[in-house]
């Protein structure tokens, strides 16, 4: 009984010095389902620095968005789970993203930008970026092994989890994950 009150003062001490490990583990507690693919990190990582651009050729690069929760999600044409993922990756946008958060989408390797339009337009998405990595310098960086992969950025620009393959982030437990990490400010 010693252990375990131990245990609760200990994590409750870790909690108010570091209240992004608590959101983080808040988040993880809440994951069911095809959302416990979603893999916490146990400190944030580094994100890549390797630039991309948008779909005009304007270089870009993830610190652009510091300053708000980021969902970056690599994903390529001929990808048949990026084209299931999509359509929930924009109902997310609409109904989360805002000055704290905001989907961000990558094409990896090579998409050419007809295609990319055209993929877009047979799915009905409208409101997410076609960004480009066409060298896949900012995927293989960030090792990404497969498609698709989603990566969770803190407000700091680090990688706080990731998911590997495709997941309904429009559910109701995905936001519910998503709103436990960002906290009540967001």
């Amino acid at each position: 009984m010693k252990h375990l009150a131990l245990a609760i003062l200990y994590t409750a001490a870790v909690a108010l010095a570091n209240p992004a490990l608590a959101d983080s583990a808040a988040a993880s507690a809440l994951r069911e389902g095809e959302m416990k693919k979603l893999v916490f990190h146990p400190a944030p990582k580094p994100a890549g620095q390797t630039g991309f651009t948008d779909f005009d050729g304007a270089p870009l690069s993830l610190s652009d968005w510091q300053g708000k929760w980021v969902l970056v999600n690599f994903w390529a044409t001929w990808c048949a789970p990026c084209r299931e993922e999509m359509p929930h990756l924009s109902a997310l946008q609409t109904d989360m993203g805002g000055d704290s958060f905001e989907v961000v989408t990558i094409a990896t390797g090579r998409n050419p930008p007809p295609a990319m339009e055209e993929f877009f337009e047979e799915i009905g998405v409208d409101n997410l970026p076609l960004h480009r990595d066409p060298k896949s310098g900012l995927a293989r960086e960030m090792a990404v092994l497969g498609l698709p992969v989603t990566v969770i950025l803190n407000p700091e620009g680090q990688e706080v989890a990731r998911l590997t393959g495709d997941v309904d982030w429009a559910s109701d437990n995905a936001r519910a994950v998503l709103s436990a990490l960002m906290g009540p400010e967001s």
